[in-house]
């Protein structure tokens, strides 16, 4: 049988994949994409619906790293980065019966209801505090021995929620929030750690990650779609079934199915970026026992409503959105503003909201039917945001996420030490994509660069 080859094989054609290929192929290497569904993207999904602009998949990204403002610039003027703008760096946090700011300033953190008054003086001595000393200490725990009961409940809780939708005391601090504990192993403590870091001198490409909140201009897909134009159509095979990938010689052999029937191709390098429910499945030849520590990964399942509304009868929401502690037993995780961020995501005197539903502690929910999901997304409208009664929205459009967002939890650190005996035992192949590395948007691209850079440098 005649083998197709190409020099680097990579499978998944989401953010990461698209990312490693794009710079790959900016330097000149042969490589081909394999991609299960039929589209490109991944996570990344916008939709486009008369005058509003939704995405089913991440909302947003930070501006972390240098790679990010570099990946965007290096695909200018075909896809632009737009910046949150300044009145959503304002952040929302639910206690009681409203959504309250949380606070930007010293004046706001003194009066601010969401944190009870010893915590507001205890987190004064935060600086003095010794650093921990257990190293698989989850989040939750962390934030309760350097910040008090009160933060934890009403700013670490809520902000875990928006990003892993998880349990701040199963998330390990080291895995999931890396910068947050190295500040304090590094500096002894928070507060210490923001000053030393902050006095540091930086060069101009650090500059380049300015931590802003950013999108794409005109929707996220215009990014994913930018990277797959550069790459070429005749380097991505999208709805390819059945992906396997074995040793082959010296090299790598995945067989694969289309419409056309069944598929080979023969690569020197092979770099997998599909979630770790995947791996088993599409390399068998892995030991069980080494496979199990990476599969074992949760994710935990989000429902994402996008809700629009033409006019909002004069309402107004600048703000980033809205997030709601666990200790408020609401139904939603947060709501988010995606249209105070960007432009041109609703009408002029409009709106556009989306809901977040489910996660690590209300897994159940997201079995809901659309029509019940639809009447809680109602209700909130009028009980959270406020409109009146009889106002509906004219748009709802419910996505189902099962496997949305990994959680690093304990079992992590057994997961990263197995992915590097791997790539050791098995030269040529990278495993990649969220099962390490980080979850955001800005770490799957710093992650996909530096695989890129490796590659072209090998």
């Amino acid at each position: 049988m005649e083998h197709r080859s190409t020099d680097i094989l990579i499978i998944g054609a989401g953010l990461t994949g698209l990312t490693t290929g794009f710079w790959l192929t900016r330097a000149g290497k042969n490589i081909h994409i394999l991609e299960k569904s039929d589209r490109v993207g991944g996570q990344i999904h916008t939709f486009r619906e008369k005058d509003f602009v939704y995405e089913s998949g991440p909302n947003t990204g930070v501006v972390s790293y240098p790679e990010v403002a570099e990946l965007f610039a290096a695909l200018s003027p075909a896809c632009k980065l737009e910046t949150a703008r300044e009145e959503s760096k304002r952040r929302l946090i639910w206690k009681g019966d409203r959504f309250r700011a949380l606070p930007s300033g010293l004046f706001s953190a003194i009066t601010t209801p969401l944190f009870t008054l010893g915590d507001k003086f205890r987190i004064l001595g935060e600086p003095l505090r010794a650093k921990g000393n257990n190293p698989d200490e989850s989040v939750g725990e962390l934030a309760a021995r350097r910040l008090g009961q009160s933060f934890l409940h009403y700013a670490v809780d809520p902000f875990l929620s928006g990003v892993y939708a998880g349990d701040p005391m199963k998330l390990v601090t080291r895995y999931a929030l890396p910068k947050l504990y190295n500040l304090e192993q590094q500096y002894g403590g928070f507060i210490r750690g923001t000053i030393a870091k902050a006095r540091q001198p930086k060069t101009s490409r650090d500059r380049l990650a300015t931590k802003k909140v950013f999108s794409a201009t005109g929707g996220l897909d215009r990014l994913t779609g930018a990277l797959a134009e550069t790459i070429g159509a005749g380097q991505i095979t999208l709805s390819a079934a059945n992906v396997t990938i074995r040793p082959y010689t010296d090299k790598w052999i995945a067989t694969y199915s289309t419409a056309e029937g069944e598929q080979t191709i023969i690569a020197r390098q092979v770099v997998t970026t599909t979630g770790a429910y995947t791996l088993p499945g599409l390399l068998p030849f892995i030991p069980e026992e080494k496979m199990d520590r990476i599969s074992n990964l949760h994710y935990a399942p989000v429902v994402q409503a996008s809700v629009g509304f033409r006019n909002t009868g004069g309402l107004r929401f600048d703000a980033f959105g809205g997030l709601v502690p666990s200790c408020e037993k609401k139904d939603v995780l947060g709501i988010l503003f995606p249209s105070a961020c960007f432009a041109g995501r609703a009408p002029e005197g409009g709106a556009l909201f989306s809901f977040f539903i489910g996660g690590v502690k209300h897994a159940g929910l997201t079995d809901w039917p659309d029509e019940e999901l639809k009447a809680l997304i109602r209700h909130e409208l009028h009980a959270m945001l406020k409109f009146p009664e009889e106002t509906e929205p004219d748009m709802i459009r419910i996505f189902r996420h099962k496997h949305a967002i990994p959680q690093y939890e304990q079992s992590s650190g057994a997961r990263f030490e197995t992915i590097d005996e791997l790539q050791a035992r098995y030269p040529g192949l990278t495993l990649a994509g969220n099962i390490k590395g980080g979850i955001g948007m800005a770490d799957r691209i710093r992650q996909a660069t530096e695989i890129a850079n490796h590659l072209i440098n090998k």
